[in-house]
């Protein structure tokens, strides 16, 4: 299960969406701009973000920008799912993917409702093994201190 935060401006796609994506065990809280979507991330802190690039008043490229200018929000995982074909965005699909940290680009018209349920489970899924092996590290560094420490101790 994973907090969801979706930035989707159409009413009747973001409940559809909502529905399915918290039938498949995720909870999931919507907003319709770029500037509540700052707020709902700092509020809610999310587990993935799931962003329509085409908002009301600012555009999702420049919702990514803010959410990227913060440093604890630089590892949260970004599905953007936008009406918008990615041939608009081939000359920046790097942009897209070094900078702005997007892990994939769904294409809304070629898009199930299935496939953008398998995206946000694999998304979620390489988040928990990150945190997994991240936890992993954290606590070979923590028994690696601690035998330091009781080495130091016994001589």
């Amino acid at each position: 299960m994973a907090n969801i935060l979706m930035l989707e401006p159409d009413a009747v796609l973001a409940d559809v969406y909502s529905q399915a994506l918290a039938l498949d065990g995720h909870v999931v809280r919507r907003t319709v701009t770029a500037q509540d979507g700052v707020f709902k991330v700092d509020e809610l802190r999310p587990d993935l973000i799931l962003v329509e690039l085409q908002l009301v008043a600012h555009s999702g490229i420049e919702f990514l920008y803010e959410l990227r200018s913060y440093g604890d929000w630089q590892t949260i995982p970004v599905i953007v799912h936008s009406c918008i074909p990615p041939t608009e965005f081939e000359d920046s699909a790097q942009l897209l993917r070094e900078l702005l940290h997007v892990r994939t680009y769904l294409y809304k018209p070629q898009t199930t409702l299935k496939a953008l349920l398998r995206e946000v489970r694999g998304v979620v899924e390489q988040g928990h093994l990150e945190d997994a092996l991240h936890d992993h590290e954290d606590e070979d560094a923590m028994l690696n201190a601690v035998s330091a420490n009781l080495r130091s101790q016994t001589i």
